[in-house]
């Protein structure tokens, strides 16, 4: 039988041994007033604590209002925190990460594990009792472990659950000593039973090792580990939908929870509608072959609509941000990988706790040279105020830390945006996540309230990172000195200063994709040219005689041409996919000094085909370069535009 090991904190009177804990923040801090206090608790109070059992003082405790602090206007207790260790995974998954990947941050950006240790306490002192570890894959950062210790040691103090989101890929090397730290449940993603499969998705190999950690997290489960285990899925149709019974399979034998989710839209991962896979249709599925199935009490903070097979050993749930959100129970906060706050999943709204957090380091990294320094600081004030009335322990500028995330919690919204416009909101890449109105004139136009929010953000980072910051990024001072006034100015030339605008950029001045759920759908039709000039006759009389060592050139080109246009969502991220009825590329050779090129796209829908043909004609020119470089280097493509557009509101236009 494996031997669990005792993780309490010394006690010294009944009270935690505070000094023996690495965190500044960690002295026992009782509830005074109904809010938790941030200082130390007078002597009498600490004394009278100490002689109730256990059992009683945790109930007196726990009978107490919960911090302000994490209480939203709508009376919501945030009590679960999710903080992303990593940006970087060790997968692909479709729904996930763009194919390409994502940006990664500069390190220096990103949280230090005593930065994450000290946030982590400060939201403990304010009532949070459960954190999970999220990313990317939490298991790729090289310090996970350590920083699972530190969180780990909160549990004196508040923290009931540690909590790992993982792909299980590297797991099974780490569990064991997360075990010790105070891991008490495993989310493990897994979206397919079928090794094969579960390369297609994850854009990687690694099943095998998936299992396997599946396989520990059961055994160390049997040995005594007080470890949940939920395996995720997320359902896409046509994708993965028919392994829906097989999943139910897997709780006949094994104690887990199978949580089937919907496909949700994030940046990158090309959500469709037509792709979701909802609640009731995956219940229809489990119920035509499974009748006895039954609901299961859900508690009130849950995400999951839970059921149960009759006689099955683990029981399967429903994640449906989709379709019935979970809104009014919401209690969990995230901060992401470089510290930002997101108060919802859903919203782009983010507040940084790093900048905040680096103050007292002078705007850089807290690591733990620089730790200790601070934690050296507060023991010489502790030595220099004891006695007096001034709050001890305070991890640095936990004061203003509180202040903002309070602000932030106090503007989440009631509910996130419906499914109709969710998949068009601008937000962060799943695998960045772990994410309003400013105050400019309204009349001002929306792009430019964008910049001034953006800039606010930066300007208020300079005022106290100092004049490096300001030195690396002279371009932010430049932008500040271009005014809305001077927008105004600009765009009342043409008489626009109040109509004009980007139709693919919302009000908060970030990108989204245009809403064509209220258009008719018309036949379009719209036409793209260009020109490839060459320098020499030379590639044009080896196109003539079909002598390209790369084959027909023209017939390449015009092929390229109609894929491109196909392919256009793709390739432009906020273009709706068509079906397109035709698409043609005429390509004609102008004596020999150039080729002209002339896409033309048609289709029977709710928006125009510009883009198509813009595509189709831009990349049979490149073709057409790409073909001829080896003859022709001085080749140029110029005049790209579109010249025809019919179809739709706005009615026929053609250039002269």
């Amino acid at each position: 039988m494996y031997k669990w090991l005792s993780y309490a904190a010394p006690r010294v009177s009944g009270r935690p041994q505070l000094l023996s804990t690495p965190l500044l923040s960690l002295s026992a801090i009782p509830k005074l007033g109904g809010v938790r206090s941030i200082g130390t608790a007078t002597p009498e109070v600490e004394d009278k604590a100490s002689d109730l059992p256990l059992s009683r003082r945790h109930q007196i405790r726990d009978a107490k209002p919960f911090s302000e602090f994490l209480t939203d206007t709508f009376h919501r207790q945030h009590d679960y925190l999710r903080i992303s260790v990593s940006e970087r995974c060790n997968l692909r998954c479709l729904y996930c990460m763009p194919e390409e990947g994502v940006p990664l941050s500069p390190p220096k950006e990103l949280l230090t594990t005593p930065e994450i240790a000290l946030l982590s306490s400060i939201f403990v002192s304010q009532g949070v009792s459960k954190i999970r570890l999220t990313g990317g894959e939490p298991t790729v950062r090289r310090d996970i472990l350590p920083l699972m210790h530190q969180i780990g040691s909160l549990r004196p103090h508040g923290l009931k659950e540690l909590c790992i989101t993982t792909n299980g890929l590297s797991l099974h090397r780490k569990l064991d000593s997360m075990v010790e730290a105070g891991l008490t449940g495993v989310n493990l993603s897994l979206d397919t039973l079928d090794p094969w499969q579960f390369q297609i998705m994850t854009r990687r190999k690694g099943f095998d090792a998936v299992q396997r950690s599946i396989d520990r997290i059961l055994e160390l489960k049997g040995q005594g580990a007080g470890i949940k285990l939920k395996i995720n899925c997320v359902v896409m149709r046509g994708m993965n939908d028919r392994e829906i019974l097989p999943f139910v399979e897997l709780t006949r034998e094994k104690d887990l929870e199978v949580r089937f989710i919907e496909y949700m839209p994030f940046d990158g991962n090309k959500w469709s509608k037509g792709k979701m896979f909802s609640y009731t249709e995956m219940l229809d599925v489990i119920r035509a072959k499974y009748p006895m199935l039954q609901k299961v009490q859900d508690h009130k903070n849950d995400t999951s609509k839970t059921w149960h097979v009759p006689g099955f050993a683990g029981r399967i749930g429903f994640i449906t941000s989709m379709t019935h959100n979970f809104c009014g129970t919401c209690n969990r906060l995230r901060i992401t990988s470089d510290g930002n706050l997101k108060v919802c999943l859903f919203g782009n709204a983010e507040v940084s706790l790093r900048d905040i957090l680096r103050k007292s380091n002078n705007g850089e990294p807290i690591d733990e040279e620089a730790l200790e320094a601070l934690k050296q600081i507060e023991m010489d004030r502790r030595q220099s105020v004891v006695g007096s009335q001034q709050a001890l322990g305070l991890t640095p500028n936990e004061t203003e830390l509180l202040d903002v995330i309070g602000m932030a919690v106090k503007r989440k919204k009631e509910k996130h945006a419906g499914i109709g416009a969710l998949e068009h909101m601008k937000n962060r890449p799943m695998i960045l996540i772990g994410w309003h109105e400013g105050g400019v004139d309204s009349q001002i136009p929306s792009v430019v309230r964008g910049v001034s929010s953006i800039w606010q953000q930066h300007s208020s980072r300079v005022s106290f990172l100092g004049p490096s910051l300001a030195a690396r990024t002279p371009h932010l001072v430049q932008h500040r000195a271009f005014s809305t006034s001077q927008y105004s100015q600009n765009n009342s030339k043409k008489g626009q200063e109040t109509t004009a605008r980007l139709t693919h950029v919302s009000a908060s001045g970030t990108a989204h994709m245009v809403s064509i759920s209220e258009k008719t759908p018309t036949s379009r039709v719209a036409t793209a040219a260009c020109a490839v000039h060459f320098s020499t006759p030379t590639a044009l009389r080896l196109i003539a005689d079909n002598q390209m060592k790369k084959g027909d050139v023209l017939g390449v080109a015009r092929v390229a041409g109609i894929m491109a246009a196909k392919r256009t969502p793709d390739l432009i991220p906020l273009c709706h996919p068509i079906a397109i009825s035709q698409a043609t590329v005429d390509l004609q050779a102008v004596g020999e000094e150039r080729i002209d090129v002339r896409a033309t796209v048609m289709c029977d829908g709710k928006t125009g085909v510009e883009m198509e043909a813009l595509t189709a004609a831009s990349t049979a020119a490149l073709t057409i370069y790409d073909m001829c470089k080896a003859v022709d280097k001085g080749m140029r493509i110029e005049g790209l535009r579109v010249v025809l557009k019919d179809g739709g509101k706005s009615g026929r236009w053609e250039m002269d």
